[in-house]
C-alpha cells in the first residue's frame, strides 16, 4: 500500500487539483486534496489557450509513423539477427549494441544537420525521423524470435514452408507479446518526446502536444490548474493504451528476457 501511494499519489493529486475552481488554493495550509467546488474551468481554458485537438493529432501522426517503421525494422532486422550461421551476424549485433551507449544529446546536432539537408525541418516527418528505428526494439524482437522452439521451425521446414512463410506464420504469431512491447514503448517515446520537436519544428501548425503545452505560459505567468489539465490530457492516451495492452506487455517482457 505504501508503494501504491508513492506511485499513484503524484497522478491522483494533480488530477483532482485540475478540477478545482479558480477561487480554491492549490498550495498552502488552506489547500485540500479534494476540490471543494468541482469545476471544468481549467479544461475549458486549456482548449481556449492552445489548439489541443490539433496538437494531439500531430502527436498521433508522429507516433503512428514511428510505430509502423519500428515494427517493420525491428521484425525484419530482429529476425535476421536471430538466424544462425551467416557471416557478419555477430559484428552487426555488436555494432547495434554499441550504438546504445551514445546518448541522444551527443548526436542531436548531426541529426539536425541531416534533417535540414533532407529538407524536413518544420515537418512531422522530420519529427518522426530520429525515432523511426530503435535499436532496443531490434534486440527485443531478436530475443523473442530466438525463444521460438527450433523444433517448430524444423517441422515447418519439412512441410515445405519457405523463409517468408515461416516468418509470417510461425515467428510473428509466436511473438505477440514482444510486438506489444515494441508498439507500446515506441508510442510512449514518440508521444512524450519534447527535445527533438523543440529543435526541428518551427510553426505552431506542426507542433506536437508536448511542445504545444509550452504555450500555456502567457505574458503574466500561467495557471497551474490549466497546466495540470494539459498534463492529464497528455497522460490519458498513454494510460488507456497501456491498460488495454498490459497483459501482452508483461508477457512480451517475459519472452524477451529468456534469451536477451
Amino acid at each position: 500500500m505504501a508503494v501504491l501511494i508513492l506511485l499513484v499519489g503524484p497522478l491522483v493529486v494533480p488530477l483532482l487539483a485540475s478540477f478545482k475552481s479558480s477561487g480554491e488554493n492549490l498550495f498552502g495550509t488552506d489547500a485540500t486534496v479534494l476540490p471543494r467546488h468541482w469545476s471544468l474551468h481549467a479544461y475549458s481554458q486549456l482548449n481556449q489557450q492552445i489548439p489541443l485537438v490539433h496538437y494531439m493529432l500531430n502527436s498521433t501522426a508522429v507516433a503512428t509513423m514511428s510505430i509502423v517503421s519500428n515494427l517493420v525494422a525491428a521484425c525484419t532486422a530482429g529476425y535476421m539477427l536471430s538466424r544462425p550461421n551467416w557471416r557478419g551476424r555477430n559484428a552487426v549485433f555488436y555494432v547495434l549494441t554499441a550504438a546504445m551507449m551514445f546518448p541522444f544529446e551527443s548526436i542531436m546536432v548531426s541529426l539536425f544537420v541531416e534533417t535540414r539537408n533532407l529538407g524536413l525541418v518544420d515537418t512531422l516527418r522530420g519529427a518522426w525521423l530520429p525515432g523511426s528505428v530503435g535499436v532496443i526494439n531490434i534486440l527485443i524482437m531478436r530475443a523473442a524470435f530466438m525463444a521460438v522452439p527450433k523444433e517448430i521451425e524444423d517441422a515447418a521446414l519439412l512441410d515445405g514452408a519457405r523463409e517468408w512463410t515461416r516468418f509470417w506464420r510461425i515467428f510473428l504469431p509466436s511473438s505477440r507479446g514482444a510486438l506489444t512491447v515494441v508498439v507500446l514503448t515506441t508510442f510512449i517515446a514518440a508521444w512524450d518526446d519534447f527535445l527533438w520537436p523543440l529543435l526541428v519544428l518551427r510553426s505552431d501548425h506542426n507542433f506536437t502536444l508536448m511542445l504545444g503545452l509550452v504555450g500555456l505560459e502567457g505574458q503574466f505567468g500561467f495557471d497551474y490548474r490549466v497546466v495540470l489539465a494539459g498534463a492529464l490530457a497528455a497522460l490519458l492516451p498513454v494510460a488507456i493504451i497501456f491498460f488495454a495492452t498490459q497483459r501482452y506487455f508483461f508477457r512480451g517482457v517475459e519472452e524477451g528476457g529468456v534469451k536477451f
